[in-house]
């Protein structure tokens, strides 16, 4: 069963979201290259509705290379990425299920909070949240006619998790999600989370925190060498030996 959201300290009342129709992500043998150098070998997992995944390990051991790769972001070398469900007629189109929180949070810093997210919300599609009720779950409505180029590195990551409610997909892949936030925003990311695997959706994240989700699973990915100094998502990459990652 998915957790139950609990209260959120800053806006009150948990959020109730509706139903998302049952997509499972399925990811089979995925071996993955970087630079000529294999990051990934051989990962699988699976992950169903009101699943949470939370994905650890060391800098550099491929965590987001993994995220970006399921969303399509990076080519596998092998392996599959599909998804299951019953109203899933083209299993290899992955990214129009799924919600990408990366390191940069995608905002036009010309444009205000609220018209950056009303961009978003007309051009993804699937509309959840009206746009000053998602502000107002992250705590930025106050500052919804301020350009985004004034914004703290915590606001603009608010007003980047504000997207996965302003519109509505049922598999968010976040890439540390938590980075910049404080207590009370953590707070409310993690409400907003256990609402999401409430209504049918699920989750992967990459983090170097015990996030506390009730029934998460952790993927640990551990590199054969972890002296090598080898980080996927730098341009640069000097040598290392393949991440090799058990089914969970």
């Amino acid at each position: 069963m998915p957790p139950r959201p609990e209260p959120d300290p800053v806006t009150g009342p948990a959020p109730r979201f509706r139903p998302l129709p049952p997509v499972r992500l399925v990811v089979d043998d995925l071996v993955v290259e970087r630079g000529g150098r294999r990051v990934l070998d051989g990962v699988g997992l699976t992950l169903g509705p009101g699943e949470a995944l939370l994905l650890t390990g060391p800098n550099g051991v491929g965590k987001s290379t993994l995220i970006r790769a399921l969303f399509g972001l990076v080519r596998p070398e092998a392996g599959r990425i599909r998804l299951e469900g019953p109203d899933v007629e083209e299993p290899d189109e992955v990214a129009p299920r799924c919600h990408y929180l990366g390191h940069r949070d995608a905002l036009k810093t010309a444009l205000t909070v609220a018209e950056n997210l009303a961009f978003w919300r007309r051009f993804l599609g699937d509309p959840g949240l009206e746009v000053d009720a998602a502000l107002d779950r992250v705590g930025l409505l106050d500052l919804s006619d301020l350009p985004a180029a004034y914004l703290s590195a915590g606001q603009r990551r608010r007003l980047a998790i504000a997207r996965l409610i302003a519109v509505r997909r049922p598999i968010w892949l976040l890439d540390e999600p938590t980075a910049a936030l404080d207590a009370a925003s953590e707070a409310t990311l993690l409400a907003l989370m256990a609402a999401h695997l409430a209504a049918g959706g699920s989750l992967l994240a990459a983090t170097h925190l015990a996030l506390p989700l009730s029934g998460a699973r952790r993927l640990a990915l551990t590199p054969a060498d972890v002296d090598a100094g080898f980080d996927p998502d730098q341009p640069e990459i000097p040598p290392a030996a393949p991440a090799r990652v058990p089914r969970p």
